[in-house]
């Protein structure tokens, strides 16, 4: 397997609003390795929901070239993006994205469910994921039963569930106070620690600053690029 999780390569995408042309992203030459922790800044307008969404297999670039573990992702069909996104990414978003109705382990359980997963292993690899991110304890509240906090451990523990190549977070303490959001980010630096691979989205720098690698973004363009 390579190193390269990710190899994005005179990557643009162009969006049409009237008569004018939106730079969203121009000529991105960013490469991602295994095991890299990366926070992604920039001021709102900077394109930084656009490389998310395109990172995410959620949107294509307009030129240019994006590879995800060695393959061009322009060449996928649907069925592929969707199981790279089931499979091989974990997200994080700042709303949550729980299910309200089911308990924490039912929550946790979902990618696995989508990927055909007996009950049984379902079960044992969920209970482990909540262990991992200290809700061990919560495996049957509900998310109405649980602190902000808790419950973005649990979308943490859903993103970690199918041992993914990369996490992917979107602004993941953006709806959390700062000493919880703290307790958040050391989540994040511990399983970095333990050789996964996070991309960070946020614009705050004293959340970018846990990365070990700063990516800023400006009008669309990399701003700079800097390793701690």
């Amino acid at each position: 397997m390579t190193d390269t999780v990710i190899n994005m390569q005179a990557l643009c995408r162009f969006y049409e609003m009237g008569d004018q042309q939106v730079r969203a992203l121009d000529n991105i030459n960013l490469t991602f390795k295994r095991n890299e922790y990366v926070a992604v800044m920039g001021p709102s307008g900077s394109g930084k929901s656009t490389l998310m969404n395109i990172i995410g297999c959620l949107d294509t670039p307009s030129s240019g070239r994006y590879e995800f573990n060695g393959k061009n992702v322009a060449e996928l069909d649907d069925d592929e993006l969707a199981r790279i996104r089931n499979r091989e990414i974990g997200f994080v978003f700042q709303t949550f994205n729980l299910l309200p109705r089911l308990n924490c382990i039912r929550n946790v359980e979902l990618p696995l469910i989508y990927a055909g997963i007996n009950a049984e292993e379902r079960s044992e690899r969920a209970w482990e994921a909540l262990k991992k991110v200290g809700l061990g304890d919560r495996m049957t509240h509900k998310p109405s039963e649980l602190s902000g906090g808790q419950i973005q451990r649990v979308a943490i523990a859903r993103a970690l569930i199918n041992n993914p190549s990369l996490i992917l977070a979107d602004e993941p303490t953006g709806n959390l106070d700062t000493a919880t959001s703290m307790g958040i980010m050391e989540i994040f630096s511990e399983l970095s620690r333990t050789g996964n691979t996070i991309i960070l989205i946020t614009h705050e720098k004293d959340i970018a600053r846990h990365a070990r690698r700063i990516v800023r973004l400006r009008d669309g363009k990399i701003e700079s690029d800097t390793a701690k």
